[in-house]
């Protein structure tokens, strides 16, 4: 397989990604920049009212906050190399 130990390495970082973006979030406090500057000069919070996707904050209805996580960011990585895919191809330079 061509490109063998990059898909490797996106995996290892889809397994390792909710230690960084769930547990240590959560352990240390870690709120978004924007939401605390939003906060800070009184705007409303609209998430739940303008919500259009399915996986607000990274997560999948029904499953844990750190399993949800691993799914959105398979399903993020798969449309990028798509994309990517898509275009080299557009270009005359995919497979």
């Amino acid at each position: 397989m061509r490109y063998r130990n990059a898909l490797i390495a996106v995996a290892a970082l889809l397994a390792i990604s909710p230690l960084f973006g769930v547990i240590l979030s959560e352990a240390v406090g870690y709120h978004e920049p924007l939401d605390i500057a939003a906060e800070a000069v009184g705007l409303e919070d609209l998430t739940e009212q303008t919500n259009w996707t399915p996986f607000l904050d990274y997560t999948v209805p029904g499953l844990p906050d750190e399993v949800g996580y691993i799914v959105a960011g398979v399903i993020g990585v798969a449309v990028v190399l798509a994309l990517g895919l898509g275009i080299a191809r557009l270009a005359g330079r995919g497979p």
